[in-house]
């Protein structure tokens, strides 16, 4: 009966998160004055929603991966070299990948100052989530280009058929691939890596504690897609989003990401693939309402990005 009461609340508070998530992404929220302020009306508005939202007691599992076993350091180094050499060849090819390629080097350069400042309790967990998601998102990129697609999610199909059609805005490009890898694979990664550290504390508080990080990170980066491949990136007078909405719906995403590995860990094994299913049709949902929303021409862009790469 407990568990059954457990799991009824967190559906329901999920079910409010993510109705606030489809409001933003359809544009019917409005927006604050100014994506700068992080005070009531800011993206920082859902924090005390999503700190009051405690995670479920969920038992320490042991690390199995190889991919950064020892938590050092030089795990996230190695995945920014990694990252940069990966988008060379999509920026000057100007390729519609190379949006969400330069978002996620923006970012995990961002987690590895977070992580030199002590910003993190668990500084080997944060090594080990870093190390895992990126590898998944290379695995997919890899499967995609080289054709072996059967098995790549349907969040990412979309996202990645969006790209190759070039059928989007720069802005709608990066939500649909930022979609499918937080929504899609974030979970999973979290389920690998572990959700309580072994002397049994949460590891939740560092999960919450990136999200008032990424909001300095919105202007700054929509400003350089703007300037590198889409000058609508960052026209936020004319969008149906803006810094603010971005930060209130990656808050919300990310909160589900947290509920939905703890369903993967918690879930008995019979029960597993039900809550995979979910997942995928979670992310699926989210990904063909933002290709509806996002789509465009991509003429002016690609040749703004020709000019800027000297094609």
């Amino acid at each position: 009966m407990l568990r059954r009461v457990t799991t009824l609340t967190f559906t329901r508070a999920r079910a409010l998160i993510a109705a606030l998530v489809a409001c933003l992404v359809a544009g019917l929220v409005v927006p604050a004055p100014t994506a700068a302020e992080n005070g009531p009306m800011g993206p920082g508005l859902l924090d005390p929603v999503i700190g009051a939202l405690a995670p479920l007691p969920a038992p320490a599992t042991p690390y199995t991966s190889t991919l950064c076993a020892d938590g050092a350091d030089s795990c996230i180094d190695e995945t920014i070299a990694e990252m940069k050499r990966r988008l060379r060849p999509l920026a000057r090819g100007c390729e519609h990948d190379a949006v969400f390629s330069l978002a996620y080097l923006r970012v995990t350069q961002d987690v590895k100052k977070a992580l030199d400042a002590g910003h993190f309790r668990d500084r080997r967990w944060l090594q080990r989530v870093d190390k895992v998601f990126a590898q998944l998102y290379f695995d997919t990129m890899d499967d995609w280009h080289a054709g072996r697609r059967a098995a790549i999610p349907a969040a990412w199909r979309i996202a990645l058929d969006a790209e190759d059609q070039r059928s989007m805005s720069g802005l709608g490009n990066f939500l649909l691939a930022m979609n499918a890898h937080i929504n899609r694979d974030f979970p999973h990664v979290l389920a690998v890596a572990g959700l309580t550290a072994s002397g049994g504390r949460s590891h939740k508080g560092d999960h919450n504690a990136y999200n008032p990080r990424l909001d300095g990170l919105y202007a700054p980066v929509f400003a350089e897609m703007a300037r590198r491949f889409d000058p609508s990136f960052d026209d936020l007078d004319a969008g149906s989003l803006d810094e603010l909405g971005v930060g209130l719906i990656m808050r919300g995403w990310r909160e589900i990401v947290w509920r939905h590995a703890e369903m993967l860990v918690l879930a008995p094994a019979p029960l597993r693939p039900l809550v995979e299913q979910q997942i995928e049709q979670y992310a699926a949902g989210q990904a063909r309402m933002i290709r509806g929303l996002f789509a465009a021409d991509s003429t002016a862009r690609d040749r703004h990005c020709r000019s800027q790469h000297g094609r």
